[in-house]
Order: C-alpha cells, then sequence, then structure tokens
C-alpha cells in the first residue's frame, strides 16, 4: 500500500488459514449509506469470501453495520452480497484456478486509494491443520530469534 492509501480493514483470520497465491485490486458497489459505516471503520471482513454468480464476482458475508442515522428508518441487510468489479480477463482466469485447483478466493483488505474504496481481492489455497501448527512454529521461532538479537545488540 501506497502514502496516500489508508487501510479500512484487515482480514487477520485470512493470513493464518490460507496460503496466499495472487492478488488483485478491485472496486466494490455499495449504497451511500454503507459508505458512510466503512468511512467511519464499521465493517468486518473475518468471514467474508468471493463467489461467482452468473459471471460476475460477489463479496458475501461481509459485515457492514449499519449508519447509526438510518437504522431506524429501513431494514438494512448487513451481509447481502455486494458486487465487485475487475477486467473479464482476470474473471475468466480465477473462475479457471478455482475450478482446477479448488483454490478460494478471499477479500484480504478493504482501504481507501485517493477517495474510493477499493477492496484487495487474493486467490489463495486452504491450509491443513498440520500446515497451521508448523506456520504456528515458525512465527514463534522468528519472534525468539528478534527477540534474542535484540538482547544480544
Amino acid at each position: 500500500m501506497k502514502k496516500h492509501d489508508a487501510l479500512i480493514t484487515k482480514n487477520k483470520k485470512a493470513y493464518f488459514d490460507y496460503e496466499i497465491l495472487d492478488s488483485w485490486e478491485a472496486w466494490i458497489e455499495l449504497k451511500w449509506y454503507e459508505t458512510k459505516s466503512v468511512r467511519a471503520k464499521h465493517v468486518n471482513l473475518k468471514w467474508a469470501y468471493v463467489s461467482l454468480m452468473s459471471g460476475e464476482l460477489y463479496v458475501k458475508w461481509m459485515h457492514i453495520t449499519p449508519w447509526k442515522a438510518l437504522s431506524n428508518r429501513e431494514t438494512i441487510e448487513v451481509e447481502a452480497p455486494r458486487k465487485i468489479f475487475l477486467h473479464r480477463k482476470t474473471i475468466t482466469y480465477i473462475w479457471s484456478k478455482i475450478k482446477e485447483a479448488w483454490y478460494s478466493v478471499i477479500p484480504l483488505e478493504l482501504y481507501f486509494k485517493w477517495s474510493l474504496i477499493k477492496l484487495r481481492v487474493w486467490l489463495a489455497k486452504g491450509r491443513k491443520a498440520h500446515q497451521k501448527k508448523q506456520v504456528l512454529k515458525e512465527r514463534s521461532m522468528d519472534k525468539e530469534a528478534k527477540m534474542a538479537l535484540k538482547k544480544f545488540i
């Protein structure tokens, strides 16, 4: 991310559960009151995933808390599917990877780029339990090594 990009939220669980292979920056279609909630950082990507419906990509289970001023007037779907925009070639590439290798497509970051709201979408492969344990071991060993270096220096 660059200097002018401001992070709104990050899917930290995805870094642990998936091995990340490829990424794209996508536009996301939001209603005006959803935009206000996102600007206030009332959004959660923890269980979100991307699915393909009728040749278009949609983010599902992205929780956006309703804007306070509107919450008592209308019924709002908090986890409604939201359309994301990518190039047609990219969508066909993603679809081929999903079909042939059983990869997942997950939203990892939601951020501002200048005044626009963008979504970082990743092609990922799920990790098995023993791989997750290995990642935890590696992280703890790296942390201990850094601590030892700090004490030494």
